[in-house]
């Protein structure tokens, strides 16, 4: 008469090892993907909180005699407000605008100004190109899609109208690539720019279910 041994994979020695070995790994696993998106997010914010709110420190600690953190953060979203007061009313559009032609005549700072200026009206809309329009095109070989925005258009010498893609990278959609396309060969998507720029970040796993596309014209709908 034969026995099956306590350590071996048929026995309930082993068997309970197995369970609580699944057990514990799914449950850190199902931990591990509950608590990541949450700690990316604290990075990002308390980056983003913490290159801010050095910014006024210096003059802080002339005033006080040292930093006190948060009041910087504070300064500068009070800063903003007053800014977006500003802009509310003629007088301080004219100002605004004053200043601005002023800061794109300083030789070296109007180059990192003007660069940045545009960027932020490509984003908002404010301005006639950018990161508005959700394009995709074969690239980089026939039958591969790539998705990216169309910032701009233009013709060759030859009259052919020609687009200006930027292709983000995943999963940082702040570096990429710039490729100049027949317009001709470009599809407007029917996607938003804050669902493309999820959809790069997540490396394609936010993706929508289906795809909308039509041929892209020279100007923005």
């Amino acid at each position: 008469m034969t026995g099956i041994s306590p350590n071996e994979p048929g026995s309930n020695g082993e068997g309970v090892r197995f369970h609580v070995r699944r057990h514990v790994r799914t449950r850190l696993i199902a931990g591990f993907l509950i608590l990541i998106p949450v700690l990316i997010t604290y990075v990002v914010l308390a980056f983003v909180f913490n290159s801010l709110d050095r910014l006024p420190q210096p003059a802080i600690r002339l005033l006080v005699g040292r930093e006190v953190p948060g009041v910087g953060f504070a300064i500068i979203l009070a800063a903003a407000y007053g800014a977006g007061l500003v802009m509310a009313t003629y007088a301080g559009r004219f100002i605004v605008r004053s200043v601005q032609a002023a800061l794109l005549r300083v030789p070296v700072y109007s180059t990192v100004y003007s660069a940045s200026k545009q960027l932020v009206e490509s984003f908002s809309g404010q301005g006639t190109t950018g990161f508005r329009r959700v394009v995709e095109f074969e690239y980089p070989r026939r039958g591969t899609w790539a998705i990216g925005f169309l910032t701009n258009t233009l013709e060759h010498e030859d009259g052919q109208v020609m687009g200006v893609v930027y292709i983000p990278t995943a999963p940082t959609p702040n570096s990429g690539y710039v490729a100049i396309v027949p317009l001709d060969d470009i599809f407007d998507l029917d996607m938003p720019v804050d669902r493309a720029l999820r959809f790069c970040l997540s490396g394609g796993i936010i993706a929508p279910p289906r795809l909308n596309r039509r041929r892209a014209a020279p100007q923005s709908p």
